[in-house]
């Protein structure tokens, strides 16, 4: 009975257009390219009313974003959430300092890693989750200038496969 009350909850929502899973706001393609990701964390993050309300506007740019563990807390820098266009004198700043929700056992965890050689802590997407902003976080290791070449050289390879495989699929009448 609990079920069908769930089903028909979930049905009514996607009707309306709205969906439990998760609504993407700002991804950041540049870091995949720059970065092998090593590990990843979905963390909240400690918001102002205003950068919420922009943030549902769909604007957000993690393209310098980065985070920085300071006193065993783990910060969000560069991350531009732009003023809300409504907002009064309670506006916030658009690259202020954000907090990460994180628990303690990961902060240790990344704080060690990260003081590694080569290692950082880079934001990957900002999305909403039930209705709360969740940020994806990579602990990451910079990629030299020959690897970023071979990954696309890996990816273009891939992408003529699937194609010469479709074609073939296609003149067999398979599809």
């Amino acid at each position: 009975m609990a079920k069908e009350k769930v089903k028909r909850k979930a049905a009514k929502a996607e009707a309306k257009g709205k969906s439990s899973g998760p609504r993407m706001i700002a991804q950041n393609k540049k870091a995949r390219h720059d970065y092998h990701i090593l590990d990843t964390y979905e963390c909240g993050v400690a918001l102002m009313g205003t950068e919420v309300k922009s943030l549902r506007l769909g604007r957000a740019s993690l393209v310098d974003g980065f985070v920085q563990i300071d006193g065993r807390e783990a910060w969000l820098h560069n991350v531009h959430i732009p003023e809300y266009v409504q907002g009064t004198w309670t506006n916030h700043s658009a690259t202020r300092k954000r907090k990460l929700l994180l628990h303690r056992a990961e902060i240790d965890k990344l704080e060690s890693k990260s003081q590694e050689t080569g290692h950082t802590i880079v934001p990957l997407a900002l999305y909403f989750k039930d209705s709360r902003v969740k940020v994806e976080i990579a602990l990451a290791k910079g990629k030299k200038e020959y690897d970023k070449r071979q990954t696309l050289r890996e990816k273009q390879d891939l992408r003529e496969t699937n194609r010469a495989v479709a074609a073939v699929r296609r003149r067999q009448g398979i599809a």
